[in-house]
């Protein structure tokens, strides 16, 4: 199959690393960044509005082409971080970048200095009207900036801090071999045995990864405690009042918000995953579940293989009965060389949409096996895609949304192509197998994730008081997983390790209540949507093309919807249950 599944092309970015395109967007980004800072530190509260106006589209500018040079590096380095010379590139790129961008740190330190009414005078001009949005999100970090020169020393070593350490987690992930039935596998490839209809099959993947992992356990102990012990560090000196008030912020979500979330979920897990595992175990013929029997197919689910062209149909299919412009757009992925869904060795496991820079184009990666949960991750990512091309238009400050809004667009994208699927299957016992996976995609996406958000909560809040051994991850990572998942499981000693493999916890610390967010978002859009709402298609598409000029409160209210409200939640919950009670029924 990998054969003719697709590859992308960076040439849009830059036509290769040692181009002389990359090298003179490098320069020229260098020598606009020096002259910048020449002209406007100091100076900003000097500035008229259309002068700083002026001021910000020019750090946009420079900011872009940063970004299109670090997107190709990044994207060079999913393909292959087993590549030497790639990783050297990218790394270069990273520290060439970072020294480049150090000269433009005044300028969002100095835009936070200044006086409230006085920046409010000046949003009189339209041009700086523009940026309003920027603005207000910027100045939430206000509280929480130190001087400049600490700024800019904590800058400069992010390349030997964080993102080095991230780098040595992706590269020991992707260079990892796991022997199973002869071979030396990729970890993408024996997760990806997980799922096999072979109970053995199962176990000897799951085994086989706990042993490659639990040899390797005190690099990726260290490697997390690093990370934590650096995260609260820089949280203290920037007075965060917890551990995931940064992520908050960033994603524009009030800590209550998240709270409510966080509590809704885990105060669902019985109604929701314990029961449904207690189904499944029941459907298995099997007493109690293990670690590898949680993705395990129902014994009746022939989940037959699904070649890219019809993945790509049925996903379209979906797409343009909701919306023809939906569809025109993701189209587009597929006639152009955007996606690389082939599988290899050195390749980022999993999946993602990198929307690189306004005036280029997303790419998307995937490692497509060809069954129905690829497709349903096809449709996810190919909504992060779409919303990254609608939002575009905002420019490269303004276009990009906070995680809980990004993951809208996929998990909707998502609903629509179950939906889709779902009402076109006749055979009830198919129907019923389509609506266990369903429910499993969500239990994973929303319990699973809550759970994982609560395993970070737990690990970051001990670190503070020292190091953790990785017996002692291992402990955490089993409590959150046991409350989480319930009575039906028993666990046997290799997950203990299974937490060090979550490439989340390294590169996007609390990241994960996005895709819960998202998930139960979703689900009460989706119902808004089934019961009529008149014109929400094209309320659906502003609502995308808005990027992150507005909050979750201005974009959910033209549906009648507010996250703030518990019922909101469990508006969103209550779709799982009915699922799970139709299960239940049948």
């Amino acid at each position: 199959m990998s054969d003719a599944l697709p590859s992308w092309d960076l040439a849009d970015l830059f036509p290769g690393p040692d181009s002389p395109e990359l090298e003179a967007a490098l320069a020229g980004a260098e020598r606009q960044a020096e002259a910048f800072a020449a002209s406007h530190a100091g100076r900003l509260d000097r500035l008229s509005g259309a002068g700083l106006a002026a001021a910000i589209a020019t750090y946009e500018t420079i900011e872009e082409t940063l970004g299109r040079v670090m997107s190709y590096a990044q994207l060079l380095f999913s393909g292959d971080s087993t590549d030497a010379a790639i990783g050297r590139f990218y790394q270069s790129m990273n520290e060439r970048v970072t020294g480049i961008s150090s000269h433009l740190i005044f300028f969002t330190l100095e835009l936070n200095g200044l006086d409230e009414a006085a920046l409010e005078a000046r949003f009189a001009d339209p041009a700086l009207a523009r940026y309003r949005p920027w603005l207000r999100d910027l100045r939430v970090f206000r509280p929480h900036q130190l001087d400049a020169a600490l700024e800019k020393l904590l800058h400069e070593k992010e390349v030997t801090g964080r993102s080095a350490w991230s780098r040595l987690f992706d590269e020991t992930i992707a260079s990892l071999k796991v022997p199973l039935d002869g071979q030396d596998l990729t970890i993408s490839a024996v997760l990806n045995k997980l799922s096999d209809p072979s109970r053995p099959t199962r176990e000897a993947a799951g085994r086989a990864i706990g042993d490659v992992f639990a040899r390797n356990i005190r690099l990726f102990a260290l490697i997390t405690n690093t990370l934590a012990k650096d995260k609260e560090i820089v949280d203290t000196w920037r007075q965060y009042p917890r551990p995931t008030s940064y992520r908050n912020r960033t994603n524009m979500v009030e800590d209550a918000v998240v709270d409510a979330l966080v509590t809704a979920v885990s105060s669902d897990y019985q109604r929701l995953s314990h029961r449904y595992y207690a189904l499944k175990a029941k459907w298995l013929g099997l007493d109690k579940l293990q670690h590898w029997d949680r993705n395990a197919p129902l014994p009746d689910d022939a989940d037959s293989a699904i070649a890219w062209p019809e993945a790509r149909r049925r996903v379209l299919d979906a797409y343009g009965a909701f919306s023809p412009e939906l569809a025109t757009i993701g189209r587009r992925f597929f006639d152009k060389p955007w996606i690389d869904a082939g599988l290899r060795p050195g390749k980022a496991g999993g999946a993602f949409a990198h929307p690189t820079v306004p005036s280029a184009h997303p790419y998307l990666l995937l490692n497509y096996h060809g069954r129905t949960r690829d497709v349903m991750t096809l449709a996810h990512e190919l909504g992060h895609g779409v919303h990254q091309v609608l939002a575009a238009d905002q420019g490269y400050l303004m276009a990009g949304t906070p995680l809980t809004l990004a993951e809208t667009a996929s998990v909707f994208g998502e609903m629509l192509t179950f939906r889709a699927l779902l009402d076109a299957e006749t055979d009830p016992a198919r129907r019923r197998i389509m609506l266990a996976g369903k429910v499993e995609d969500m239990l994973n996406t929303v319990v699973r994730q809550v759970a994982f958000y609560q395993f970070e909560s737990l690990l970051h809040a001990e670190r503070r008081h020292g190091e953790l051994v990785a017996e002692r991850i291992g402990e955490l990572w089993m409590q959150v997983q046991t409350e989480s998942l319930g009575p039906a499981f028993t666990f046997s000693p290799e997950y203990r390790v299974f937490w060090a493999y979550v490439p989340h916890f390294i590169h996007t610390p609390f990241y994960v209540y996005a895709y819960a967010f998202g998930d139960c978002l979703v689900n009460a859009l989706y119902s808004v949507f089934q019961s009529g709402h008149p014109g929400f298609q094209q309320k659906y598409l502003d609502m995308l093309r808005a990027g992150g000029t507005k909050r979750h409160q201005d974009l959910l209210a033209p549906f009648g919807l507010d996250a703030s409200d518990p019922a909101f939640w469990r508006r969103g919950l209550d779709v799982i249950s009915g699922f799970i009670d139709e299960l239940a029924a049948a």
